[in-house]
């Protein structure tokens, strides 16, 4: 039985080691509701997540991460069924095979969380496979989506994950 080709969505020829800011999206397997709840919560009710066990969990992955890589990860949030970052590589490293790759460090928090999710009761998988990303170019694109990840609560009933 021939298996369809998947979609390349990784830029070809680039370095994903090198220095530089990089959009992440992970969902949630078959976009489960498990990381959060969505609430009114600030007295001018702008929604914000109020993160389940497994949500907390992942936040706390999300640390761990940024310590193991030397990496920064913000802005993020944890939204019902996936997380949105920014992850910014600031070090060049000696060679790509030392450096971590934006795919190692996405690699690391999906399994980081996964077990730790599992031993705290999770059945099944945590994380569908693969992520989105996107390579941010410039300042207004750092903006943007600063934004983007900043609202993104307020438009969950919107959001094409919303389940």
């Amino acid at each position: 039985m021939d298996l369809p080709n998947r979609k390349q969505i990784r830029l070809p020829e680039y370095d994903y080691s090198a220095p530089g800011a990089y959009f992440v999206t992970i969902c949630t397997h078959d976009r489960r509701c498990i990381l959060s709840d969505i609430r009114r919560g600030d007295p001018c009710g702008r929604p914000s997540p109020v993160l389940t066990e497994y949500g907390e969990i992942v936040e706390q992955c999300v640390k761990q991460t940024e310590n193991l890589y030397g990496v920064q990860i913000e802005p993020y949030v944890i939204m019902p069924n996936h997380i949105h970052f920014i992850c910014i590589i600031e070090h060049a490293r000696a060679t790509a095979r030392v450096a971590p790759t934006l795919g190692r460090i996405v690699g690391a928090l999906k399994s980081l969380a996964a077990n730790q999710c599992r031993k705290a009761g999770l059945n099944g998988s945590l994380w569908q496979r693969g992520y989105y990303e996107h390579v941010i170019r410039n300042e207004n694109d750092h903006r943007e989506i600063w934004q983007y990840i900043d609202e993104n609560p307020a438009r969950w009933a919107e959001d094409r994950y919303f389940a």
